[in-house]
């Protein structure tokens, strides 16, 4: 105890003077009960999936199962280093090695890197794939294609990775233009980044010929995984043409995520791509798992050690649980909910593009006419559900919708949770056209009620000081 205090002693000793505090912190005296109290209240001013559905449109924000989270709290993980040697480590290497296994049969690729730590990450390794890919063939090719209703990261990764973006138009059906597709390839094309089905939550029918098209010009097709969550045991990208994959494990796999936390984005190659994946790969030589750091065309490390690898495990867990059938059943539920929700609020909301089709695990609706006939926009929607305990819908994407409402149930929804929902819209539809007033100063019983939007957003809004505490 004495060599401690005369260590600290030392440190103080070093610290300038005029820095030292003069007198104790000022801190409150609270009981026990006082602090679990107000945490408590905290925790009960939150919202999240366990206590209600969470729709947001190509986020698959599903349940988490709890027996997930109990086995990665196991100090058998926690407790592991990354710079432990590898003969300690084949547990966990083997269950990487394995998801890899996994995730190449359901997306129809060869081999997979567990790296990128979330889907935009995935995806500029994917850019990065392609990047060096065609250098080592044709350096001309700078060019990526995505279609406008691409996520908004497609562009942006494309970009990152030193690519010009060409924007192609949607048809009338809201899918794919053949016509426009075909005006942008040329020999500077690299590839082409889409999601099926996509951010409509409609199925390119016509993406084997979209892939035939890119391949003839001697691009390559990335396929973003935002959506995989509609398609699981039903199709796979590698069979629709697809040359790299990205996967959302915190999306499709049920993972938790959101408010910008850990992700996971493992990307996925064919075989003539593998040499590219970044450094290490895991690897097993039938005697024992390794990382492969030999690679003289790799694209080089992209995240610090091996991943988010909690998540990895998450998902390795998720899968062993259900299966090839429950993941084919998650599919078939998440597509029946979506089409349902499309079914029941398709009179009152607008649906824009391929009116009459069924949707895949998600749809978008409008509220343009509301706003036309109410002034009430989407915005004023998505507050008024908060009202209703409800959280909001993904607002004002894809950019080609006016007014839009994008709606992901997910699998992991009671009909009876999917009709509170319903009927929650139904009811602010019904309130925009009797008082919409009312609708312009939602939300009314939430801890914060409405916040200035343009003072929110205003950059001389913000108030930045600092001071010394003496």
């Amino acid at each position: 105890m004495e060599e401690e205090l005369k260590a600290l002693e030392e440190i103080k000793a070093k610290i300038p003077e005029k820095i030292l505090r003069k007198s104790l912190a000022k801190l409150p005296e609270l009981s026990e009960v006082e602090v679990v109290r107000h945490f408590t209240r905290l925790s009960q001013q939150n919202y999240g999936v366990d206590l209600g559905i969470y729709p947001l449109g190509s986020c698959t924000m599903k349940y988490n199962p709890k027996i997930s989270e109990e086995i990665v709290r196991s100090p058998k993980l926690t407790q592991m280093h990354p710079y432990q040697d590898m003969s300690l480590a084949q547990g966990i290497l083997r269950i990487m090695y394995e998801l890899q296994i996994y995730l190449s049969k359901i997306t129809g690729m060869d081999k997979f890197s567990l790296q990128p730590a979330a889907g935009a990450q995935g995806e500029f390794v994917g850019a990065l794939i392609m990047r060096a890919y065609h250098r080592d063939r044709d350096k001309r090719r700078n060019e990526i294609i995505v279609p406008d209703s691409s996520h908004g990261t497609n562009p942006a990764s494309a970009s990152m990775a030193g690519f010009k973006v060409i924007v192609i138009p949607s048809n009338d059906e809201g899918l794919v233009d053949l016509e426009a597709l075909k005006a942008s390839l040329s020999d500077r094309t690299a590839g082409m980044m889409i999601t099926n089905p996509n951010t409509l939550g409609l199925f390119e029918v016509q993406i084997a010929e979209i892939a035939r098209m890119v391949h003839e010009a001697g691009g390559l097709m990335y396929y973003d995984g935002a959506n995989l969550n509609a398609i699981l045991g039903k199709v796979r990208p590698g069979d629709m043409g697809f040359d790299i994959v990205h996967v959302n494990l915190h999306k499709t796999f049920a993972v938790p995520h959101g408010g910008g936390g850990p992700g996971a984005g493992p990307v996925g190659v064919k075989d003539y791509l593998k040499d590219y994946l970044p450094i290490p790969t895991v690897e097993f030589n039938g005697k024992e798992y390794y990382l492969d750091y030999n690679k003289e065309k790799s694209i080089g490390r992209v995240r610090s050690f091996y991943g988010n690898v909690a998540h990895l495990v998450r998902a390795y867990i998720y899968l062993l649980a259900l299966g090839p059938d429950g993941l084919e059943r998650v599919s078939e539920i998440s597509v029946l909910n979506a089409n349902y929700i499309m079914m029941k609020l398709s009179k009152y909301y607008d649906l824009p593009k391929a009116k009459g089709k069924f949707r895949m695990h998600e749809v978008v609706l409008s509220s343009s006419k509301i706003k036309r006939d109410t002034g009430v926009r989407t915005m004023d929607i998505s507050k008024a559900l908060l009202d209703k305990g409800i959280h909001p819908p993904t607002i004002y994407f894809p950019l080609i919708v006016e007014e839009a409402l994008m709606i992901e149930p997910t699998e992991t929804e009671s009909k009876e949770e999917l009709d509170r929902l319903i009927q929650a819209m139904i009811d602010i539809r019904e309130q925009a056209y009797k008082d919409p007033e009312s609708l312009l100063n939602s939300p009314q019983n939430t801890t914060i009620s409405r916040v200035d939007e343009l003072k929110a957003n205003h950059p001389k809004s913000l108030k930045l000081t600092w001071r010394y505490i003496r």
